[in-house]
């Protein structure tokens, strides 16, 4: 039942619903002036036989006469109807067969409508308390109703903020208690929801935005009479997003032409008018209440988004650092939505090749490659992060996969999936790829493959492929996704999600485009990067570049190292990595030779080339964050 069932009027009874009360009716009423002042609120009824009793009086009451006390003259007639209608009150109900006894003086009932004072005559005696008295309830009666209601909506209102209702089911509140057509619009004067209230929904959206544009009320809060409308701003914290609009019955197009008859008693004359100019308080409540309720629903769903991340982040460090006991990161993770005991678990790690938001990647100490884009900005690093762990988050929905994930350091985003069964992991985690991949375009891989491991670049095109079918580095933007082993337990899932990490460090120097790093991917430099905090890997690495990294140091220009790197990634060829160095052959021979000189190693040797390959590896890996 609506908050509108019985009566659509204010607070106040109006001038025509007191007409429309047994104990007026009994005394035959008939309007003698001033229909046009019937739905003016009666705020009390007021007993009056002096002249003077305008002083006396604050505006909305009904008076109530017999008139003996009245002027004799014209003048005075029409200075006492016009010393009340300046003072504003609602009506003037004068009884017959004291003072007046065919009706009342011509010139009061001119005066009166002139100034649209209804003039009442009571053709048949009643007493005045009884009047009184049904006026008085009434008044008291209406504002417990409009208290009930108004106690009903904030109830109504605050439930559905608790249960963090969505916009939907706020709107069909709001029509359900007002038994009007309500919709919610954005600033655009798009509808993003709306309840029709019973009536035709094609009818209430036919060319909404151009209605809704000539719909402009007076205010943050306000009834546009022209349409119909009560209409709110929806926002909060200074930035509004939209309006909530509520169609009432008693304005606007709808009233057009109608009118409201309140017959009257044996031998009186029924009284006729247009409803009332405005919607009752309770509607205004109620429109500023559902969109007070918007408002804090989308600062709850966006601060409750926030919230998950950094919980969800919580519980991966938890695990990775063992800072909370695995049975209570099972837990909040189950309040969460996300189930972890019996599943099979896999640790997936999304990062950028390159640590630097400026593209210059690479080890410390080493120039990024030719052609690398940079973008200077401080903040494109810990803006890019929060694009990947938005784009992994969209990824993990648009799949249908569940599991932790958040950005586990300043580079990676980590993942923990909670799968059903290990026969689904290879399906899932090719989901997960390619759902990663349409959800950020710049990840595509040269080829088109589902991976986005190899080549996809940020904010810029697919790297070139060379003409010998070799892939060139990646970029400082691309992106890679490496996988861990699937564990069966969540204590187990440490170890995954560690192996997903150290897979991702070791391959981002990989050329291959794959799409779902592993283990077995890294080869030789996953090795070496597991292995990287082994004191015997940095003994050899100091052992076989240790000459050549104290000659680069003293030495910055030469860059001895870089132009090592490129002879042993070209395969010992000269011109090739020359070329890939950007210098001339006979500059390229004589860092050569200088090279050979510093190491005091024959460059021509295989077996001393493997050993200084091996020990670049092991340097990107000890390097490596």
């Amino acid at each position: 039942m609506g908050i509108t069932d019985g009566s659509v009027s204010p607070v106040f009874p109006t001038v025509r619903a007191v007409l429309a009360l047994d104990p007026v009716r009994h005394g035959a009423p008939r309007l003698v002036a001033g229909d046009a002042g019937l739905d003016r609120p009666v705020r009390w009824v007021h007993v009056a036989e002096v002249p003077d009793i305008a002083t006396l009086l604050g505006g909305g009451e009904l008076v109530l006469t017999t008139g003996i006390g009245l002027p004799a003259d014209d003048a005075g007639l029409r200075a006492f109807v016009g010393d009340l209608a300046d003072v504003g009150v609602s009506g003037l109900v004068v009884e017959l067969g004291r003072r007046y006894v065919s009706g009342v003086p011509r010139v009061m009932a001119a005066v009166a409508e002139r100034r649209g004072l209804p003039l009442v005559e009571l053709r048949r005696a009643t007493p005045f308390v009884r009047i009184t008295e049904a006026v008085h309830a009434l008044i008291v009666d209406a504002q417990l109703t409009e208290l009930r209601a108004t106690e009903e909506i904030h109830q109504r209102f605050t439930e559905l903020s608790v249960e963090g209702a969505g916009p939907g089911e706020v709107v069909r509140q709001a029509a359900e208690l007002s038994g009007c057509p309500v919709v919610l619009e954005n600033l655009s004067r798009q509808v993003l929801a709306y309840d029709p209230a019973g009536e035709s929904a094609e009818l209430l959206l036919d060319g909404w935005e151009q209605h809704s544009r000539r719909i402009r009320p007076a205010g943050r809060t306000a009834y546009d009479a022209d349409s119909g409308w009560l209409v709110t701003t929806v926002g909060a914290r200074g930035h509004d997003w939209g309006r909530l609009l509520l169609r009432w019955p008693g304005g606007g197009d709808l009233a057009a032409g109608r009118r409201v008859l309140y017959p009257a008693a044996e031998g009186g004359v029924g009284v006729e008018g247009a409803p009332p100019a405005g919607p009752p308080t309770r509607l205004t409540i109620l429109v500023e209440r559902a969109a007070s309720t918007l408002a804090l629903g989308r600062l709850i769903r966006r601060d409750a988004e926030g919230l998950e991340r950094q919980i969800h982040r919580t519980l991966l460090t938890a695990l990775l650092d063992h800072s909370r006991p695995v049975d209570e990161v099972a837990l909040r993770a189950r309040a969460l939505g996300v189930v972890l005991e019996r599943r099979h678990l896999v640790g997936v790690v999304v990062r950028h090749r390159a640590d630097d938001p400026a593209g210059e990647g690479g080890p410390a100490g080493e120039a990024g490659h030719p052609g690398d884009p940079g973008t200077g900005d401080p903040e494109s690093g810990p803006a890019r992060l929060r694009d990947l762990a938005e784009a992994v988050g969209q990824a993990l929905r648009e799949a249908k996969l569940t599991g932790l994930t958040s950005a586990v350091d300043d580079h990676a985003v980590g993942v923990l999936l909670a799968l059903p069964d290990p026969a689904v992991e290879e399906r899932a985690l090719a989901a997960f790829a390619a759902a990663l991949r349409r959800g950020r375009p710049d990840t595509a891989a040269p080829t088109d493959r589902v991976g986005v491991a190899a080549s996809g670049r940020l904010g810029g095109p697919p790297r070139d492929v060379p003409g010998n079918g070799a892939v060139r580095p990646p970029s400082g933007g691309a992106v890679l996704i490496a996988a861990g082993s699937g564990v069966g337990s969540l204590r187990e899932a440490r170890r995954s999600l560690i192996e997903a990490r150290q897979v991702a460090d070791a391959a981002r120097r990989d050329r291959r485009d794959l799409p779902i790093f592993r283990l077995p991917h890294v080869g030789l430099a996953g090795l070496l990067h597991l292995l990287r905090d082994e004191p015997r890997v940095q003994t050899f690495v100091e052992r076989e570049l240790g000459a050549l990294l104290t000659y680069d140091a003293q030495h910055p220009r030469e860059h001895l190292l870089g132009t090592l790197r490129a002879y042993l990634e070209q395969g010992r060829n000269k011109s090739a990595a020359a070329a890939a160095a950007h210098l001339s052959r006979p500059a390229f021979y004589e860092r050569l030779a200088r090279i050979g000189r510093v190491l005091d190693v024959d460059l021509d040797s295989v077996e001393a080339c493997l050993s200084l390959h091996v020990a670049l590896l092991a340097l990107d890996a000890i390097r490596t964050p």
